[in-house]
């Protein structure tokens, strides 16, 4: 149900526009002066706020300033007065309010503009959903969420490189590529690279490119993935598993702008940004000598931290509908509900892996759904079982590494079927090494045709 926050100091007015609101189908709370509505948003997320203008301490327009400053477009703000102007109005429509209302007119006025503020704001989180395969983590309920996704919307159109940080499952290389898709590098190469999934003899050529004749095989030029992102944004994955003498050679690509493919001598200029992510503490590995300090803060400009899931409770039932719906359509079944076990599971169960996890877990429900189309965890439970929730012993872990096995086979099928069954190409793809990825189908028993 969509939330609004009332702030003003007469609590009649504030009780009158919330039974209004209550009666449109809205939520509402209700604040009694600016500096009480910044502690609420500090604590929950209101996509829309109206506010009186007039008020004892902060005024409205103070707030909306905070407000604009703090959440950008990730929150609204309507203007209420009892002494409107012409003037009074396009000043707050310049500092961001989204509309102006005076008391003296028709409620109706009123909530034409509270209409009209919900369909822009879910005509908003419509297009960011569109905009990308796994765009769904964008926008939030969650206050500190929010406030990660507005200063992404003012660090991206920037050539400050940024760290995200945070544990495995959290969407960082979705954070990376939001960041580039606003960026004015946008229509240039997004270029991911794993530094974890590639041994370390490979990375330095996978990083830089080789000439011909530079080494046993190298039958060809190979252009590397830094040269491939120039002009646009290299994301560099869980760099904190880069190898020292990898981490050299970065630096110095990063001073000069400048990289020098294997088995050459000539220089090529690159201009690219850098994003990167490691779900490691980067300040502890420096102190024990695994990261070099003036990489780390060549490369944090910005860090950006994401929270686990556990942290951001308030967002799981966004994600459990939003993969409901991609499932649903994935498999073709109808599914009309969930049973209120397996509600409370998914609300309460810890997410080692995170958002990743949640995914498969929803997932592996949908496709063992039965008839009634009533998601249950009952559908394929197994006998064996772990310690899994905060409250009780549960039996779904087993469920989930099987759903996990099932997505890797199929994935892994899946390109190498686009492929046409190169598992070199495939595995490039996929941004791991031949030997990995033939480690993978020996294990998972995957025929290749």
């Amino acid at each position: 149900m969509f939330s609004i926050l009332i702030v003003d100091d007469e609590p009649d007015y504030r009780e009158t526009l919330s039974l209004l609101f209550e009666t449109l189908g809205y939520r509402t709370a209700q604040a009694g002066s600016a500096e009480e509505a910044l502690t609420l948003l500090e604590q929950r997320f209101f996509p829309l706020v109206v506010t009186d203008m007039m008020m004892e301490g902060m005024s409205g327009i103070d707030l909306l300033k905070i407000v604009k400053a703090d959440y950008s477009d990730e929150i609204e703000v309507i203007m209420v007065t009892g002494y409107g102007s012409i003037e009074t109005a396009v000043e707050t429509m310049k500092i961001g309010a989204f509309g102006y209302f005076i008391k003296s007119h028709d409620p109706a006025e009123l909530r034409q503009e509270i209409e009209k503020a919900v369909e822009c704001l879910e005509a908003r989180k419509r297009k960011l959903i569109d905009s990308s395969q796994d765009s769904f983590v964008i926008g939030s309920r969650n206050p500190q969420m929010a406030r990660i996704w507005a200063l992404i919307n003012k660090v991206a159109d920037s050539n400050a490189n940024v760290l995200i940080t945070g544990e495995s499952g959290t969407g960082k290389e979705i954070v990376a590529k939001r960041l580039h898709d606003l960026s004015s590098r946008r229509d240039r190469p997004f270029v991911p690279i794993n530094c974890q999934s590639m041994p370390p003899g490979l990375i330095e050529s996978e990083l830089f490119g080789y000439e011909k004749g530079a080494f046993t095989g190298a039958g060809d030029r190979h252009i590397g993935k830094l040269e491939q992102g120039s002009g646009g944004t290299v994301f560099l994955d869980e760099i904190g598993d880069m190898s020292m003498d990898i981490q050299v050679k970065l630096l110095r690509t990063l001073e000069n702008h400048q990289i020098e493919r294997i088995g050459s001598t000539q220089s090529v200029d690159v201009n690219f940004r850098v994003v990167s992510a490691t779900n490691k503490d980067i300040r502890k590995a420096v102190e024990e000598g695994n990261f070099r300090e003036d990489l780390m803060y060549r490369i944090n400009t910005f860090e950006i931290h994401i929270p686990p899931l556990r942290d951001r409770r308030e967002d799981i039932p966004d994600f459990v509908e939003y993969f409901i719906r991609k499932y649903a359509a994935e498999t073709g079944k109808y599914i009309r509900g969930m049973s209120d076990d397996t509600k409370n599971y998914l609300m309460n169960y810890s997410y080692p892996g995170n958002i990743r996890e949640l995914k498969n877990i929803v997932e592996r429900l949908v496709i063992l759904a039965s008839k009634d189309g009533i998601l249950s965890l009952e559908d394929g439970r197994p006998e064996s079982g772990a310690e899994g929730t905060e409250g009780g012993r549960v039996s779904h872990i087993e469920s989930y590494k099987e759903a996990k096995r099932d997505f890797e086979i199929r994935y892994i099928r899946d390109v190498l079927k686009r492929e046409g069954g190169n598992i070199t190409w495939a595995a490039e793809a996929m941004g791991l090494s031949r030997r990995q990825l033939f480690n993978k189908i020996k294990e998972l028993n995957i025929r290749v045709d």
